[in-house]
């Protein structure tokens, strides 16, 4: 995960810059809905797509697929339509899980980064580290800026108290914790 010079400081501005706008402190809940509303982003949950596209029986059976027998396998995408996106989510993962999830998705906007094919000439999955990376970074600091995981550490707050204010999985509260260091002052 080498991240190009700047980026994360990059990161955390945008994120004050984000929660600014939307009238949220650092230290407050962001709803990646209401985020991907201000910036006019339909979000589509999974199980939708059946009755949007009744005409198609596989749209049924992949949902069921991706909702039930392996929802490891599709968390989120974007879906692009020109310069408009939509984001459609696995309403089959946890709360939390969703959270991140949607998260991800919007940095991906927030950052511009480029629509790719999902798939190569073969079928393969396409996937571009460096650009997950940076939404994955993103995306988490969205959830839990890096002043924000100070602040709950210096607090002492546990992990499911981290997890419980921001929304967030457990796994989230840790990785960020961990990421900006704030995990020193719960460890010494």
């Amino acid at each position: 995960m080498a991240f190009r010079r700047g980026f994360k400081t990059e990161a955390e501005q945008i994120t004050q810059e984000v929660r600014a706008d939307l009238g949220l402190s650092l230290r407050d809940r962001l709803d990646p809905l209401h985020l991907a509303d201000e910036l006019d982003i339909p979000v589509w949950p999974l199980s939708a797509l059946p009755s949007a596209v009744p005409h198609l029986d596989a749209i049924a059976d992949s949902v069921t697929y991706l909702s039930l027998t392996d929802q490891t396998a599709l968390s989120a995408v974007t879906v692009f339509s020109g310069a408009a996106r939509v984001i459609v989510h696995n309403d089959a993962h946890a709360p939390a899980r969703q959270t991140s999830n949607l998260s991800h998705e919007l940095a991906h906007a927030l950052l511009l980064h480029l629509p790719t094919p999902a798939l190569d000439r073969r079928g393969c999955r396409q996937w571009n580290a460096d650009v997950e990376d940076e939404a994955n970074w993103l995306g988490g600091a969205l959830l839990i800026p890096g002043p924000a995981a100070w602040w709950a550490a210096s607090r002492r707050l546990s992990l499911d108290q981290i997890a419980g204010h921001f929304g967030c999985s457990l796994e989230m509260a840790r990785w960020r914790l961990n990421v900006t260091g704030a995990r020193r002052l719960l460890t010494g």
